[in-house]
């Protein structure tokens, strides 16, 4: 008989002897998938009266950066105590006899997360003003962490951080192009690499940065006004430069005045609606809180986009070689090319912030 996707996933009895060895025997015991990850998986876990969430990697993959759940557990440890609200971590394990990979333990926060809407209760200026705020002054709070003191002394290398993503997303992008260009060609991002190694900053703020830091890997409390309660997906987190993760997230941020998105697919859009800050509050607030400045904006916002590019050029090489079934990937062949002019676009100003 063929072992499921959720056998893979987990061992639900030798996760019940593990979970009553560490946090003592339950009556009640179930285990839910959640759905909405791209990345490392997470599953709901009731047990007893709490409800816990557990996160490992997908089945078969080795535990390289992306997927490297104990960076998470690791980074959000350090972190309870700080302004960063996280939930609180519990348990690590790097038994592979449990469930068959590396995994961490933590509590399940309740609230909204806000992905392709934005909840009734927030459906106002006030409240939607209060989303941007908190996101952005959330972030501030991530890159405001005094990573030594924390003990994250030596959780990555900040110089030349942002010379390394250039070049590191680049050469992801080249393996896609091994296949994909045999379909189309995407000449625009060639000019896009070119113009980023040229312009990359030589030196940058040097603090702990998400990785991955948007609206929906963030949480806000069920009650008004909002509250973010909770940031997720740290598997990206290092030590670097904290104009990064500004850039990605402002990628994600939409204005009124913006065109058309280039993956409507994935864009959320209802931040385009009145009371929602743009872009440019969001880094004033952002530099009001760092004290630090957005310097080469144009820079950070394009490199966003080249990452937004490469993901998706190495999404469609694995559909054409039959490595995926999800339907988004095919959509890729139209949109990449879309995500390559958007990022012309902000190199000549076409696009400002």
């Amino acid at each position: 008989m063929t072992e499921s996707y959720y056998e893979r996933l987990v061992d639900e009895d030798a996760l019940a002897t593990y979970l009553e060895d560490h946090l003592g025997a339950a009556e009640e015991y179930e285990i839910d998938r959640h759905q909405e990850g791209h990345s490392n998986e997470t599953l709901f876990v009731t047990w007893g009266d709490r409800d816990l969430v557990i996160r490992r990697p997908p089945p078969g993959e080795t535990a390289d950066t992306a997927h490297d759940v104990l960076r998470e557990y690791r980074v959000t440890n350090a972190l309870v105590d700080t302004d960063v609200p996280v939930p609180e971590p519990l348990l690590a394990c790097e038994d592979h006899d449990v469930i068959g990979s590396d995994f961490y333990v933590m509590e399940r926060l309740e609230g909204h997360v806000l992905r392709l809407e934005e909840p009734d209760e927030f459906a106002d200026p006030d409240a939607r003003e209060r989303i941007g705020e908190e996101l952005v002054d959330t972030l501030a709070a991530i890159h405001e962490v005094d990573y030594e003191a924390v003990g994250l002394d030596e959780f990555g290398y900040p110089e030349g951080y942002t010379e390394r993503q250039v070049e590191r997303w680049g050469q992801q992008l080249m393996w896609a192009f091994d296949r994909t260009v045999e379909e189309r060609e995407v000449p625009d991002l060639y000019e896009v690499g070119a113009w980023l190694q040229e312009n990359a900053p030589e030196e940058h703020p040097h603090t702990l940065v998400h990785g991955d830091y948007k609206l929906d890997n963030v949480m806000y409390g069920p009650g008004t006004p909002p509250e973010l309660i909770g940031v997720f997906d740290w598997e990206m987190a290092t030590l670097g430069d904290p104009r990064a993760d500004l850039g990605w997230m402002l990628s994600y941020w939409r204005d009124a005045k913006d065109p058309d998105p280039a993956v409507p697919e994935l864009t959320s859009t209802f931040m385009e609606r009145e009371g929602y800050p743009t872009r440019r509050e969001l880094v004033d607030r952002w530099e009001d809180r760092t004290g630090l400045e957005f310097e080469h904006e144009r820079f950070y916002r394009t490199l966003a986009v080249y990452k937004l590019a490469a993901l998706g050029e190495m999404f469609f090489r694995r559909y054409l070689e039959g490595n995926s079934d999800d339907p988004m990937y095919p959509k890729m062949e139209a949109r990449v090319p879309a995500l390559a002019a958007r990022a012309m676009r902000i190199i000549e100003g076409e696009e400002p912030l």
